[in-house]
């Protein structure tokens, strides 16, 4: 499979306080490569099913025609899929830059592959030679690409997640954390060796990570183990007066990670910055900088170097907690030589179940979880018996010629949408969504979307408008530099998805605007896009 030519280095735009959509970064330059069309002006049906603007609700044309878009593309395109009736549409089969709507189609591989219902088993098991409450040899854990071990599930077994993802921290202010322990599976898999009967281990904790390997063509890259999403969590909140330390709080705390800061408080009103630096291969972290009197705690993340070596140890100390005894040294390397060929006749001492996939699926389309979707490609390939990531892709392939989604309308090198090279027609992405209403999870991926002045990335949009809570839709965005014009480019704002019109219909939908520019450099500008992407949703949904 052919690989990705990346441009020039990456330059995030980031915009505060920005919880409508999430920016799928590209690299700089690539914002302004969307295939160039006619400017959107056209008012009768052409060979393509356009229908132009005819029709349409006088506050979108209004929104479409405003001079900040006279050099970009819209695309647009709702139909009844009760009887197939196109009630809108504006090129509908052109490429556009997706962004994090490509979601849509790499999460429903990954649902309709392995099932709704689907649960991530995690054993641990115990290789060596048992004699009472002593095991002689190794505790080997197999990780099987559960994406949070337990991190974020509820009392009730859903998981929890917040508007704004503590993946989104280094970005956005404003990402918060949810207060489950981020090592609970880990906690769980260390009470259940002792339950066992097990009290000391005289050899080493192995993290088997053989499920696949790691492609570093998909960023965030996922691995087999995943412990809070491979993030180390720093919140920072102000000390008692200005001239005084930050206070400082840090999950999980594993070591041989350490955590520092010289980050001081400062008057109300001045400037809060904070800069996280990380050594050591990760594990010297350090925060500097400054946090304003009257700051909420501030939310950064440091990512995990060896998320093997990390789960290595964290179960090693969770077994010290829960009563076992290991004689390895914690800080060890992870020793994967010492591995078996297979776990035949090894008997299983602990093992960690997750929660169904939809839960997960609800987790990376509410809040556009990177690394989840990017997962799903993997775990594709290993239902094809493959450990190389890249043939997730031809199982994809299958599920959508199976459902009768046209693939030749969509160009994917990821799970997240944040590729260069990936695009996708406003027809391929309601095709996808009209599939699901012909099966029964139809309500629950529905429900699984974002949801208009609710929740997810749609929280804080519309809450007080006549479509609140009627349009279930996932948002994306690729947002990039312009340096020749000291602004920034808007390669992409779009949102997919269902509008709710009563008696049981929804419509499925797509909106989108490539090509896009700001007035300048300010990210916050940005958010005047991405509010009338989520307005001409809500028009969509009122209009008769």
């Amino acid at each position: 499979m052919s690989r990705p030519i990346h441009s020039a280095p990456r330059r995030r735009a980031t915009a505060a306080g920005c919880a409508v959509l999430l920016f799928a970064a590209l690299a700089s330059g690539t914002a302004s490569a969307a295939d160039p069309t006619p400017s959107p002006s056209a008012t009768t049906p052409s060979a393509s099913g356009d229908t132009g603007l005819a029709g349409l609700d006088p506050r979108i044309t209004e929104i479409m025609r405003k001079p900040d878009y006279r050099n970009a593309q819209w695309g647009l395109l709702q139909t009844d899929p009760d009887n197939g009736r196109v009630v809108h549409s504006l090129f509908p089969e052109q490429f556009f830059i997706p962004g994090s709507t490509a979601k849509l189609i790499s999460v429903s591989g990954p649902w309709h592959t392995l099932g709704a219902d689907h649960r991530f088993v995690t054993p641990l098991y115990a290789v060596g030679a048992r004699d009472g409450a002593t095991l002689t040899g190794d505790l080997d854990l197999v990780a099987q690409g559960d994406l949070t071990m337990g991190g974020r599930t509820r009392p009730d077994g859903t998981v929890a997640y917040t508007d704004l993802d503590h993946t989104y921290a280094n970005d956005f202010p404003g990402a918060t954390l949810t207060p489950e322990n981020p090592l609970a599976g880990i906690d769980l898999l260390a009470r259940q060796v002792r339950d066992s009967g097990i009290t000391r281990v005289d050899g080493d904790v192995i993290v088997d990570s053989r499920l696949f390997l790691p492609d570093p063509e998909l960023v965030p890259t996922p691995t087999p183990l995943i412990v809070n999403d491979n993030l180390i969590d720093l919140l920072t909140t102000p000390g008692d007066r200005p001239g005084a330390d930050a206070r400082l709080d840090w999950r999980p705390k594993v070591a041989p990670y350490q955590v520092t800061s010289a980050v001081k408080t400062v008057a109300a009103g001045k400037p809060t910055a904070v800069t996280v630096t990380a050594t050591d291969g990760g594990t010297r972290i350090r925060l500097t900088g400054t946090i304003a009197a009257d700051s909420a705690p501030l939310l950064r993340t440091s990512p995990i170097g060896d998320p093997a070596g990390f789960g290595r140890v964290a179960l090693i100390e969770a077994l010290e907690r829960a009563g076992v005894h290991v004689t390895a040294d914690p800080t060890g390397p992870n020793p994967v030589g010492r591995l078996p060929h297979d776990y035949a006749g090894r008997p299983r001492v602990a093992a960690y179940t997750s929660p169904p996939y939809a839960q997960y699926a609800k987790l990376i389309l509410k809040v556009s979880h990177n690394l989840g979707a990017n997962l799903g490609i993997c775990l594709l390939a290993v239902t094809a018996k493959s450990d190389q990531c890249p043939a997730g892709f031809p199982v994809l392939a299958d599920f959508l010629d199976q459902a009768g989604v046209d693939r030749e309308q969509a160009q994917l090198m990821d799970g997240r949408g944040g590729n260069p090279a990936d695009r996708a027609t406003p027809q391929v992405l309601v095709q996808m969504l009209a599939y699901w209403q012909r099966t029964p999870d139809a309500r629950l991926f529905r429900e699984a979307l974002p949801i208009l002045g609710v929740d997810g990335l749609l929280a804080e949009n519309c809450r007080s408008c006549p479509a609140r809570g009627k349009v279930f839709a996932k948002t994306g965005a690729a947002v990039g530099g312009d340096a020749l014009n000291d602004r920034l480019a808007v390669g992409a704002i779009t949102i997919a998805g269902y509008l709710d019109k009563g008696g049981g219909r929804f419509d499925t939908f797509y909106a989108g605007v490539n090509g896009a520019s700001t007035p300048g450099a300010d990210p916050t500008e940005v958010l005047a896009i991405t509010n009338d992407l989520a307005m001409i949703a809500a028009y969509l949904q009122e209009s008769s």
